[in-house]
């Protein structure tokens, strides 16, 4: 991929900052929520810096995260754009905020949405192609190591994972389950397997750094049961059922009033959608660069503008040209 450095970055952020100034305020004030990682970040710097430079607005960013954001929504009616809200954690207070109708859905930000599932490294899978499916790796474990590389104690996919593997009868087939104590030593094991090409077979999920810096192919885990899913997140049930992991849907979110108020900054973030894969590459250049999430959206800005300028009406689109030109 195209790389800038770091020190590039900051030196086209300085500039773009001091153009800021002169755009005016046209669309008023905007406050929207940043999440508290890393793909958020890159999704609501990207969005300031449009709607700024491109709008004319005044955006004020909030830290955030999932139960927070919808607290704030219910009581406060605030912030005017909630980024990266993802359903399945969202809860019944955003359930009710949305049949009250205080707030609005826009386009999924990150297409196909959240990845989440187990995974073999890609020269494992050329070498064996019978192990893209879960029926082979359960009749070759020797083949991805004997080991099933389990989330940490305490996450919402080692509940998952918990009631999932028995399903399928990972360990009866001879595959240890490995329990990792953090993500970090998680991540660290894909790593250490993928750069010395040795199998690796476990749960990961995307958008993510791992998964933007190796080629990692999905073990087919054959259809999407819903009952049996949803069954699989209560770490109460028994004799779960086999299914394979549906796409998490992430959007866009606004209040209410802000949609009625603002429809041309409601059409470009319904425009605004993330492919998941370019998502995954631009967090392990940041991850690689220990780049901030102002340079994460620089980066992606300046190397995906046939992406975001199909995002832009034709005033905003020219603005932009000039100043990144």
């Amino acid at each position: 991929m195209t790389r800038l450095t770091v020190p590039a970055l900051t030196s086209v952020l300085l500039s773009l900052g001091a153009a800021a100034s002169a755009q005016g305020t046209d669309c008023g004030e905007v406050s929207i929520t940043e999440m508290n990682w890393t793909s958020a970040a890159v999704v609501t710097n990207v969005a300031t810096f449009i709607m700024e430079q491109g709008y004319g607005c005044e955006v004020s960013v909030v830290p955030s995260d999932t139960v927070p954001a919808v607290t704030s929504l219910s009581e406060n009616g605030e912030p005017d754009i909630v980024t990266e809200m993802w359903l399945n954690g969202a809860g019944e207070a955003y359930d009710r905020l949305k049949a009250e109708g205080r707030i609005r859905e826009l386009a999924p930000v990150l297409d196909p949405g959240g990845i989440e599932g187990w995974w073999i490294p890609a020269y494992l899978a050329e070498a064996h192609p019978e192990l893209t499916t879960i029926e082979g790796v359960l009749a070759n474990p020797d083949l991805v190591g004997g080991r099933f590389h389990n989330c940490p104690e305490g996450w919402g996919c080692r509940v998952l994972n918990d009631n999932l593997l028995p399903a399928f009868g990972v360990a009866d087939a001879g595959i240890e389950v490995f329990d990792h104590g953090s993500g970090e030593t998680l991540a660290t094991s894909m790593a250490s397997a993928y750069e010395s090409e040795e199998p690796w077979f476990g749960y990961y999920w995307a958008p993510t750094a791992p998964m933007g810096r190796y080629d990692m192919v999905s073990v087919d885990l054959g259809a999407y049961d819903d009952a049996a899913f949803q069954a699989a997140k209560n770490q109460d049930s028994q004799d779960v059922g086999r299914s394979s992991f549906p796409a998490s849907t992430v959007l866009t979110v606004v209040t209410a009033d802000f949609a009625e108020s603002h429809p041309t900054i409601v059409e470009f973030l319904s425009n605004m959608t993330f492919q998941t894969d370019t998502m995954n590459e631009v967090v392990a250049w940041m991850d690689e660069n220990a780049a901030s999430g102002e340079e994460g959206a620089v980066y992606f800005l300046t190397t995906h503008r046939d992406v975001w300028s199909d995002w832009l009406d034709d005033g905003a689109r020219e603005r932009l040209a000039q100043i990144l030109d």
